[in-house]
C-alpha cells in the first residue's frame, strides 16, 4: 500500500524550487498560486535566503504550493492518485497540503487558508517570546514528564527518539538546564511555540474565516495529526485543521495507523526528507522515496506503481463518499443498539464504538440518512478507513426532512 506524505515548516531550504521551475506547467501553476496568495512564491522558492523563508507567513504558503504542484506533476490527472494511493497525511502545515490533495479543499482555498494561517501564527508568536526545542533520545516517559514539569507542551511527537517541546523561552531554558537523562536537546529555529496554547489567537481567527469555506469529503484515506485517525467528513477535516494550530501533532499515531493499514511504500512530496527520515526509524521494512527534483519523477512513478498498483483500491475512492460511515482507526467495532436497516439517523448520530489498545473512540455518522445496510458485524475487527455502514442521505424540504433513495 502506498502512503503519500507532506512535510511541515522547517523542511524548506533556499532554492529548493529552482529545478522545478524548469518544468513549464509547474512554473505556470506557481505563478497562479502566487497571485492567489499575494506572495511572490517564485522568488521565495528560488533566490530568497534562509532567514527570509524562515518567516512563518512565507514558509507555510511556500510549502503547501510546493507539495501540491509537485503532486500534480506526478499525477497530472488527480483521479489517478485516488486509485493508487492507500493513505495520505501531512505534518503540521503539511496537513493542508494533504487535505487539498484528496479534494477536501481546492488549491486556491488551501492557499488562502494557509496564507491566513501563517499570518495569524506569526502575529500570535510576536505576542510572547516563545520557541521550540527538539529532544532526541531518552526514555519517552521521562521526556514527557520533564516537559510537563517545566510547564511546556509536547508539541510534536514524532515517534521513537524525537519529541519537540514548546513554550516560553524561559521555560525552555529551564528544561535545557535540567534535561531528561540520556537526551540531547536541539533548539529549533522557529518563530514561536506552534501547536500550543500560545497559538490560540490564531485558532480564533482561522475559525472565523473557516465558517465561509466550503469543503468536500476526502477522496482517499486522510489521517489526522490530532490522533492518527482516518477522517472522512470534509467539515471535520477543516475543523481539525483549525484546531491543529494550537494542538500537538501526533505524527507517531499517524505512523502507527500506516502500519495498521499495511503501508509498504511512503513517498514524500517536496521539500522531502524530513518525514522519510523519521519513517526510517519508525516504519521498519517500509520502502521510502523523497521526491525533490523533476528528474526523479520517472523513478517516483515506478515507486508508485510498485506500491500503489499492488494495493487494493481504497473503498473510499470507489463509492459515493456521502453514503458511507468509515472506521477512524484499527480495532474492534461495537455497534450501537437499535441502529438497524431502515433506521433514520439524524446528523452526527453515534453508530458505534471503536476500541483498541490506545483508545476507545465513538464513531458517528456525519450526515443524516436512512440505514441501508451494515457492512460489518458487531464485534468485527476493522481497519482504518474501512466502510462500516451505508446510508441514503436525507435532504431538507420546505415542509419536513425527507429521505431520498
Amino acid at each position: 500500500m502506498l502512503a503519500i506524505v507532506a512535510p511541515g515548516q522547517g523542511a524548506q531550504t533556499p532554492g529548493f524550487l529552482a529545478p522545478w521551475l524548469e518544468e513549464p506547467t509547474f512554473a505556470e501553476r506557481l505563478n497562479w498560486l502566487s497571485a492567489v496568495s499575494g506572495l511572490d512564491l517564485v522568488h521565495y522558492g528560488t533566490v530568497a535566503d534562509a532567514e527570509t523563508i524562515r518567516d512563518t507567513a512565507i514558509a507555510q504558503p511556500l510549502l503547501v504550493a510546493a507539495g501540491l504542484l509537485a503532486a500534480l506533476e506526478l499525477f497530472p490527472h488527480p483521479a489517478d492518485a485516488f486509485s493508487l494511493m492507500g493513505v495520505t497525511a501531512g505534518h503540521s502545515v503539511g496537513e493542508i497540503t494533504a487535505a487539498a490533495g484528496v479534494g477536501v479543499l481546492s488549491a486556491e482555498q488551501a492557499m488562502v487558508f494557509v496564507r491566513e494561517r501563517g499570518r495569524a501564527m506569526a502575529a500570535a508568536s510576536a505576542a510572547t517570546p516563545t520557541s521550540m526545542t527538539a529532544i532526541i533520545g531518552g526514555s519517552s516517559d521521562e521526556v514527557l514528564a520533564g516537559i510537563a514539569a517545566h510547564g511546556l507542551t509536547a508539541a510534536n511527537n514524532n515517534g521513537s527518539g524525537q519529541i519537540v517541546a514548546a513554550g516560553t523561552k524561559d521555560q525552555l531554558a529551564a528544561l535545557s538546564a535540567n534535561p531528561p537523562a540520556r537526551a540531547r536537546l536541539i533548539e529549533l529555529s522557529v518563530a514561536g511555540a506552534f501547536h500550543t496554547v500560545h497559538m490560540q489567537p490564531a485558532v480564533q481567527e482561522l475559525a472565523r474565516l473557516a465558517r465561509a469555506i466550503s469543503t468536500h469529503d476526502p477522496r482517499a484515506r486522510l489521517l489526522s495529526n490530532a490522533d492518527g485517525q482516518v477522517v472522512h467528513d470534509g467539515r471535520d477535516v477543516l475543523r481539525r485543521l483549525v484546531g491543529q494550530v494550537a494542538s500537538p501533532v501526533r505524527w507517531d499515531l499517524c505512523m502507527a495507523a500506516m502500519a495498521d493499514l499495511g503501508v509498504t511504500g511512503m513517498l514524500e512530496v517536496p521539500p522531502a526528507g524530513t518525514l522519510t527520515g523519521i519513517a526510517k526509524r519508525n516504519l521498519k521494512g517500509v520502502e521510502l522515496f523523497a521526491l525533490n527534483s523533476p528528474e526523479e519523477l520517472g523513478e517516483a512513478l515506478e515507486f508508485v506503481a510498485r506500491h500503489g498498483g499492488a494495493a487494493p483500491s481504497s473503498p473510499i475512492a470507489g463509492n459515493p463518499t456521502w453514503r458511507l460511515v468509515v472506521s477512524p482507526g484499527k480495532g474492534q467495532f461495537t455497534r450501537t443498539e437499535d441502529v438497524d436497516a431502515d433506521t433514520v439517523l439524524p446528523n452526527h448520530s453515534t453508530v458505534g464504538v471503536l476500541k483498541n489498545l490506545r483508545s476507545e473512540v465513538p464513531v458517528s455518522a456525519p450526515y443524516g440518512g436512512i440505514v441501508v445496510e451494515w457492512l460489518v458485524e458487531n464485534g468485527d475487527p476493522v481497519s482504518p478507513g474501512q466502510p462500516l455502514l451505508r446510508l441514503h442521505p436525507m435532504v431538507e424540504s420546505a415542509d419536513a426532512t425527507e429521505v431520498t433513495r
